[in-house]
């Protein structure tokens, strides 16, 4: 047996699961974008001096990226990109302003630390020190 519905109530019908459909998934959106991970890492800073970092072109960095200063660069230990401090994830930096970028890594030796880019600042980075610091970045995944 077939049940005939009128067209407008297909219409409804439909409109319905499409708005249905699109809360759902904006919904999901929110969430994914909200997910975010918080850790305390220790934090120390860099220059792209003579006599800092391997080789002979001080201001490129490990995934090819070229550092000049001003920009919101840091370094990961190698520990922490599997847990999404890749190439370019952004990161919020307890007690500096702004959005930093993962721009180089580490040497395999250091764990649970970043290296924050200060141009040619050496006065700056010496100022900085070592720091627990607390980050903010984007779960991985996501």
């Amino acid at each position: 047996m077939s049940v005939t519905l009128p067209l407008q109530r297909k219409v409804n019908v439909l409109g319905f699961t499409l708005v249905l459909v699109g809360m759902t998934w904006a919904a999901s959106r929110c969430e994914a974008e909200s997910a975010q991970v918080t850790m305390t890492v220790t934090a120390t800073a860099y220059n792209s001096l003579y006599g800092q970092g391997a080789g002979a072109d001080h201001s490129l960095a490990a995934w090819g990226d070229r550092l000049k200063p001003g920009m919101k660069a840091i370094a990961v230990s190698r520990d922490l990109i599997p847990l999404g401090l890749d190439h370019n994830t952004p990161v919020v930096i307890e007690g500096l302003d702004g959005v930093w970028y993962v721009k180089d890594k580490m040497h395999r030796r250091w764990k649970k630390k970043i290296d924050i880019y200060m141009g040619e600042d050496l006065q700056a980075a010496r100022n900085w020190g070592r720091k627990k610091v607390t980050i903010t970045f984007p779960a991985p995944g996501e």
